[in-house]
């Protein structure tokens, strides 16, 4: 009898200490801190990321190349052909105020762009930052004016530190291309595709149009992001099967519209664009060569991109992605083959680093999207 006792007693006290011991262990295991991520840096990255999703940031590359080689070839033209040196042609304050100018005409079209639409995307693209209240519309017309702010501000001090006289004036003429693109050209499809192009254009032409002869130091390069442009959105317009349906008249009216403009531009430059022959004036020499063997090269591009894309939908969207950063590419050939050729291997480093760009903006999404709270619903509410 004793010893059942004490067995029993001994039994109790185990069974209490291992209880104890394994509420010690469950308390210490539920007393330690959670490795959650700051809720301030969440909020900070979503925000940024918010900002960057609405002014398309990560192919503002694209536009910052197309004034760095306008302002190579502008500041090289009193050394061609061939002889401008590297120190010549740089100047950081310039190549700065104008990358500054090109950020916020890209941001202010594209924030506005989101403004004006923000009732149609809330049936076609729900998640955009101003149809899913991830940023007010209010906080959307800030961000726009303060982009056109920095336009124009940053046009001023290119002006101001030794940029063409006419750099503020075209500056308004590429924002009201902009606007006039996102209020009605896009409902006008041929005209519309047209005035893509004529964005491009005009703003290539800040830093190096001049009132006087030659007006212009090299016209194709301006003439040839037109001509890429608008051709380029007219297929993937027409790939992407949008609506109203792109016709043989609005295809008509695209060539003509561009066949003209090429046409004048060309004979205003060759004609009285200094005392040169026609063909010098416009220097219509076998480097033009290099940049219709990249137009040829990003054909080949946009042909296997069709053919491995499983609907024209996915072809429209990833060709006009890459057909927007092969500008860079003809910036880099004209820069490097008119001005200096370590400008355009500059240029060109710009391009891994706008695709790089797409892809972390993608990533950093999704990653975000992934961290967010699971939202339950009850059934049928």
């Amino acid at each position: 009898m004793c010893k059942l006792w004490a067995a029993c007693a001994l039994g109790r006290s185990m069974s209490h200490s291992s209880s104890q011991g394994i509420n010690r262990r469950v308390f210490r295991f539920t007393a330690r801190p959670l490795h959650l991520p700051n809720p301030m840096r969440r909020l900070w990255s979503h925000r940024l990321l918010t900002l960057l999703q609405l002014t398309r940031m990560a192919l503002v590359f694209t536009a910052i190349a197309d004034g760095w080689c306008g302002l190579a070839l502008s500041r090289a033209a009193v050394a061609w052909p061939g002889r401008a040196s590297f120190a010549s042609v740089m100047n950081g304050w310039q190549f700065l105020a104008l990358s500054a100018v090109s950020i916020g005409l890209y941001g202010f079209g594209m924030s506005l762009n989101d403004i004006i639409d923000r009732r149609r995307d809330r049936q076609i693209s729900p998640t955009r930052p101003i149809p899913s209240g991830r940023v007010s519309i209010a906080m959307a017309h800030l961000i726009c004016l303060a982009l056109l702010a920095l336009a124009l501000g940053a046009g001023w001090m290119f002006r101001s530190w030794g940029g063409s006289d006419l750099s503020i004036s075209l500056v308004i003429v590429t924002l009201a291309l902009i606007w006039f693109y996102d209020v009605a050209g896009k409902y006008l499809v041929g005209l519309g595709l047209v005035t893509l192009g004529l964005v491009r254009f005009s703003q290539a032409l800040i830093p190096s149009l001049h009132e006087g002869p030659p007006y212009h130091p090299l016209v194709w390069h301006p003439l040839w992001l037109l001509n890429h442009v608008a051709l380029l959105s007219a297929v993937c317009y027409q790939w992407e099967e949008k609506r109203p349906v792109l016709n043989i008249r609005h295809w008509l009216g695209v060539l003509l519209c561009l066949g003209a403009i090429d046409a004048g531009a060309i004979w205003l430059i060759g004609t009285r664009g200094g005392s040169g022959t026609f063909a010098e004036n416009i220097h219509l020499d076998f480097r033009l060569l290099a940049p219709v063997a990249a137009t040829l090269g990003f054909v080949l591009v946009a042909r296997q991109v069709r053919r491995r894309s499983t609907t024209q939908r996915e072809a429209g969207q990833a060709t006009m992605l890459y057909g927007l950063l092969w500008l860079i590419v003809y910036d880099a050939v004209f820069a490097g083959l008119w001005a200096h050729w370590a400008v355009g291997v500059g240029i060109l480093l710009l391009l891994p680093v706008a695709y790089f760009s797409v892809k972390v903006m993608r990533w950093w999404s999704k990653l975000l999207a992934a961290s967010q709270r699971p939202e339950f619903k009850r059934a049928g509410s």
